[in-house]
């Protein structure tokens, strides 16, 4: 389902590794697919997400990996398609930050991921 075209999250994301050893792109498009470069892999998913924040700010998003080229990525594993994945998204005020929780808490999360401006990937 497409999402709306000032959805936050629709756009080029970044997020690093702590050490810096590794970044993972995501291209977000608004007709609910995603394009992940993440070291050596290239995976395409599908996802959903709510058109706006529950109380506490999370959009709940779900995730399906369609396709992926089999090579590691940032975490040296390689992701096999086919499994829905249920994430919790905050964004900062900005809109240019957000963090990704495995439930509707703060305390356990990744991020941030950096909005991409200027030269497309």
């Amino acid at each position: 389902m497409p999402l709306r075209s000032d959805h936050p999250l629709i756009g080029t994301w970044r997020i690093t590794l702590p050490d810096g050893s590794c970044s993972e792109t995501y291209r977000v498009r608004a007709d609910g697919t995603t394009l992940v470069f993440s070291r050596e892999e290239v995976a395409e998913s599908v996802f959903t997400i709510s058109d706006q924040p529950d109380k506490d700010g999370f959009y709940e998003e779900t995730d399906t990996i369609v396709k992926d080229n089999g090579k590691r990525d940032c975490s040296g594993e390689v992701t096999a398609p086919g499994k829905p994945i249920t994430n919790y998204l905050q964004f900062h005020p900005s809109g240019n930050l957000f963090v990704m929780c495995v439930e509707r808490s703060l305390d356990r999360c990744i991020g941030p991921f950096i909005r991409v401006r200027g030269k497309a990937i």
